[in-house]
């Protein structure tokens, strides 16, 4: 069947002249335009922080005095120095202990107990006989602990030992232990203390202490 090119080109300028008119009346070929013409705007540059100008170093000659100018560079090497570590008394035999009596030991008790009957009765004092753990080895002498609590200092403290020739010797109190430590082996050793005697302290002072010394081996 063959198609009238005539009637074809009449229908196709007609609906290019409905779409032209359908256009503009939406406006469509204004609103085209308008958003060729429109450029986007740009987006804002944050301002750089202004760099600071580095410093030119100097040397500079530190200023001495003359006197120490002359001297020569000290010398910081490590320099490391022994001492002899001083030896006080002499060191017992451990293995050859002598253990007092139980006669002896008793002995010795019974002429404390005289000794503390002549002394002041206004000054405390107790007798503390003498066992091995107290004149070798661990040199620890543990003191009555109601004495303790009634009459010396709740915490630690310097307790003087006075023997009978007036000689002083500071030994350390711990309160918690109720017994001295460090300064009672010099005591110890100074007096050639055995086991057996029996040893008198009487509080003379808030903490120092008059001691006398009953031998075991001693029959005076």
């Amino acid at each position: 069947m063959a198609v009238d090119e005539g009637s074809y080109e009449d229908c196709r300028r007609k609906r290019l002249e409905e779409n032209k008119k359908r256009m503009e009346e939406l406006k469509l070929t204004q609103l085209s335009q308008t958003l060729k013409n429109a450029s986007p705007k740009p987006s804002p540059v944050k301002p750089g922080k202004p760099r600071t100008p580095r410093k030119e170093m100097i040397e500079v000659e530190v200023r001495r005095s003359s006197r120490v100018a002359k001297r020569p560079a000290p010398d910081y090497k490590e320099t490391v120095v022994y001492f002899e570590r001083p030896r006080s008394y002499k060191r017992r035999d451990l293995l050859n202990r002598v253990y007092a009596s139980d006669k002896a030991r008793f002995h010795a008790i019974e002429r404390a107990n005289e000794v503390q009957s002549n002394l002041e009765s206004e000054f405390p004092s107790f007798i503390k006989p003498m066992l091995i753990s107290h004149v070798t080895g661990g040199f620890w002498l543990g003191l009555p602990v109601q004495f303790c609590k009634s009459y010396l200092p709740v915490c630690d403290d310097t307790v003087t030992l006075v023997d009978e020739d007036g000689d002083e010797y500071q030994t350390v109190y711990l309160a918690q232990k109720t017994g001295l430590s460090g300064g009672w082996r010099g005591f110890s050793l100074a007096h050639d203390l055995v086991d057996g005697d029996a040893l008198v302290f009487q509080l003379v002072k808030n903490t120092t202490f008059k001691v006398y010394i009953v031998r075991a081996n001693d029959s005076k």
